[in-house]
């Protein structure tokens, strides 16, 4: 008979990045591999905070696919999606979701559906409480996976002031993970944290690449003509989410401090609740060296890469090891070295210094970034650096090694 796996979660495909991105290339992965797969979720909004035509966001819609060997249907519920997400409008998302799929999950209950695991992914972490719901009353067992710390990284970066608040989150939470059969996370640093809270194991289940359509090309100069650029120009690219805890603040002021240098141009491509002002400050600075571009279709994705010298992956220095990156790797699959800001002893730290992925700099210290940019040389330095980004992801982020071991450690 075959085993029935069930996710919950906000984000699904078709979101082209984050978390919704990976949730869908794991169902898709298992129901291709066998398994009955059901799917509670919203409609996409991510990372542009409306959602996506042709949905329309009205009531509930149900949408099966079948495979060979598996299926995968998909309940996508409505929900409250913010234009402008601030913090307090972020938990009343993250409520509009939790109240939402309630409905959706009480009539799996009621029909007496039977999961012999039950996914939930943190952001949001309440979700959990659907899962442990389902999991009283049809038996299964439930899997915590935390791609966000959400509270914490809430309370460090000060989205919320209200410490009673906190408790009671942290309370809850608490809860969870103690009535959770699994936990997982996709980094050591993470992993070390949740530990601390949960006094439990806490399984490494890393984000992937897919290391076969995302890959280095030739002639970047070639691509950069492509975009509008000079093929000699030396191009930083930062492609993401674009929100408060990635610090992007600081591309604008290093490409104040680097305007002089024509050959040097940045990049912020993306979008997100933070972009505006971005927009915003570098327009008043009358900057000339930055740019900023839509999120990219997946048919260029892999060129628009493999175009930039160098990638910009920037965090606050107090949200380090709360979150990993996602775009990481993606940026390895083609092959690109980063420049990061980091804090020694972070997971992100580690992984770019001990495997030689890229260059290192102190978080929030503009001086030394704009001289981080200008030391770097187009030499067997960089090119090794790229060849270690590829080699790393080929070994440690493909696909299917990572969900072999996840169907091992969860499904059996």
């Amino acid at each position: 008979m075959k085993k029935r796996i069930l996710l919950i979660s906000h984000n699904f495909f078709p979101e082209p990045t984050g978390i919704g991105k990976y949730n869908g290339e794991m169902m898709m992965w298992l129901a291709k591999n066998g398994y009955d797969c059901t799917v509670v979720t919203t409609y996409p909004y991510y990372p542009y905070w409306k959602v996506q035509e042709p949905y329309k966001n009205r009531w509930y819609k149900k949408e099966v696919s079948a495979f060979d060997n598996g299926s995968l249907t998909v309940y996508r519920c409505p929900s409250y999606v913010p234009q402008n997400p601030t913090g307090s409008r972020r938990m009343i998302q993250d409520l509009s979701f939790w109240s939402s799929m309630f409905w959706t999950v009480f009539k799996l209950m009621l029909t007496g559906a039977k999961f012999d695991l039950i996914i939930t992914i943190a952001p949001p972490f309440h979700l959990a409480k659907l899962g442990l719901m389902l999991k009283k009353r049809t038996g299964g067992k439930l899997l915590y996976h935390i791609q966000d710390m959400q509270i914490e990284a809430a309370q460090d970066l000060n989205m919320i002031s209200n410490q009673k608040l906190f408790d009671r989150l942290y309370k809850i939470e608490y809860n969870i993970l103690q009535k959770a059969d699994f936990i997982s996370s996709i980094s050591d640093g993470m992993i070390s944290k949740i530990k601390a809270k949960a006094k439990k194991e806490v399984y490494f289940f890393p984000n992937w690449a897919d290391t076969a359509f995302f890959s280095p090309l030739p002639n970047r100069g070639q691509l950069k003509l492509k975009w509008g650029y000079a093929a000699d120009d030396i191009v930083y690219l930062y492609s993401g989410a674009i929100g408060e805890k990635q610090g992007l603040e600081d591309i604008i002021l290093v490409a104040e401090k680097l305007q002089d240098n024509k050959q040097v141009k940045f990049i912020i491509c993306g979008s997100g609740p933070y972009k505006e002002n971005l927009i915003d400050i570098a327009g008043k600075k009358g900057l000339t060296n930055i740019n900023f571009l839509p999120v990219q279709d997946k048919e260029v994705f892999n060129e628009f890469l493999n175009m930039a010298d160098l990638h910009m992956i920037l965090q606050k220095a107090n949200a380090s090891d709360l979150v990993m990156p996602s775009k990481l790797t993606t940026i390895l699959a083609v092959g690109g070295a980063s420049i990061i800001t980091a804090s020694p002893g972070t997971s992100l730290y580690n992984v770019i210094h001990d495997y030689d992925l890229g260059y290192i700099t102190e978080p929030g210290n503009i001086d030394l970034l704009a001289e981080k940019i200008l030391s770097i040389k187009q030499d067997k330095v960089m090119e090794q650096k790229r060849e270690n980004a590829r080699n790393y992801s080929l070994k440690y982020l493909n696909l299917d090694n990572i969900m072999n071991a996840f169907v091992n450690d969860f499904i059996g």
